[in-house]
């Protein structure tokens, strides 16, 4: 039986946006998100930009403050509830759970070497006690992302995109970390390049007993690299479901929409796309009942003043429609 490593129940991230006692009004970037997140496991998270994704894999690093709802993590060693932690508890939380940035240009320090790069965290955190403590920690995981000693004499100028995030994913690795958050960590990466990153993190997952979240908006590189898949939009969760049955037969019409935008090499299927009108709501001007019904040419009556749950099917499938069975017996996915 699986344990579950992340386990956030109606969890909410809200900001305080304007100035002055009246001109105050909340932005919901994360709103009433159920997860649970399996250890070992690689889970996505898609959605468009702006649907909170990076918002929702930063509460779960408690680097932004949780404003509803709760988030647990338990490795079987310790267990922590987000919301309530402690000071010496983050301390402890920062070691076991990590980031990899998506922009690996901007994401080193042009002044330090890779060496000091990938050792500030044992510096930081007082994981290490000495320098060649450090340094032996620093070899082993370079090694681990085929990095090699020339390597850590340089600093980043000297490497191109797909070198850099290697040092990034280094750095993030180093404090032996047991869940990581991939923020578009590939996107900024040509395809070739991409794919290398991709399979390094497969494989570092599999040597290190890893968990990764894994935040994109390639749907391509998603259906290759995770297990499980969240589709996000406004702030909330519209289906989320093993990678292979999601993909095999979306059942939201958002994710339809989503799944149809991916390039085909099919002359056929070109032109198919399901397109969207408009572009997704302000989250400080969120609409009544579903989320989705100003963009979804299936919305009808209930759907403009009702929103709707996530509805399961006993099989990890869970999907947030008030239509949904109607639609998959009259509308091919």
């Amino acid at each position: 039986m699986t344990e579950t490593l992340i386990r956030a129940e109606n969890l909410s991230v809200g900001f305080q946006i304007g100035k002055g006692l009246f001109n105050k009004f909340t932005l919901k970037a994360v709103d009433n998100v159920t997860i649970h997140i399996e250890k070992g496991s690689f889970f996505g998270l898609v959605g468009e930009s702006g649907s909170g994704k990076t918002t929702l894999g930063r509460a779960l690093l408690k680097a932004v403050p949780i404003t509803g709802g709760n988030a647990h993590y338990s490795d079987g060693e310790v267990e922590y509830d987000l919301e309530k932690i402690s000071k010496e508890q983050l301390k402890d939380y920062r070691k076991r759970a990590q980031l990899i940035f998506q922009d690996p240009y901007a994401a080193l320090s042009p002044r330090m070497t890779v060496r000091d790069i990938i050792a500030e965290p044992l510096e930081v955190m007082g994981i290490t006690r000495t320098r060649a403590e450090t340094d032996a920690r620093v070899r082993e995981i370079a090694a681990k992302c085929r990095l090699n000693l020339e390597h850590l004499r340089r600093f980043p100028h000297a490497f191109s995109g797909g070198q850099r995030q290697r040092i990034s994913i280094a750095r993030a690795l180093v404090s032996d970390p047991k869940f990581v958050v991939a923020d578009e960590s590939v996107a900024a990466l040509d395809v070739s390049i991409q794919a290398d990153v991709l399979n390094l993190l497969k494989q570092l997952q599999k040597d290190l007993g890893l968990t990764f979240m894994f935040i994109s908006h390639d749907l391509s590189v998603v259906a290759h690299t995770c297990d499980h898949v969240a589709v996000m939009y406004l702030g909330r969760l519209v289906e989320t479901a093993p990678t292979r049955k999601l993909f095999a037969a979306p059942r939201h019409p958002y994710t339809k929409a989503l799944f149809s935008a991916i390039p085909s090499l099919d002359p056929d299927d070109r032109g198919k796309a399901q397109k969207l009108e408009g572009e997704i709501p302000s989250p400080t001007n969120q609409p009544p009942g579903c989320k989705f019904h100003t963009r979804c040419p299936h919305a009808i009556d209930v759907c403009k003043s009702v929103e709707p749950q996530l509805e399961g099917d006993g099989s990890g499938h869970e999907v947030s429609c008030h239509r949904w069975k109607e639609l998959m017996e009259t509308i091919p996915a």
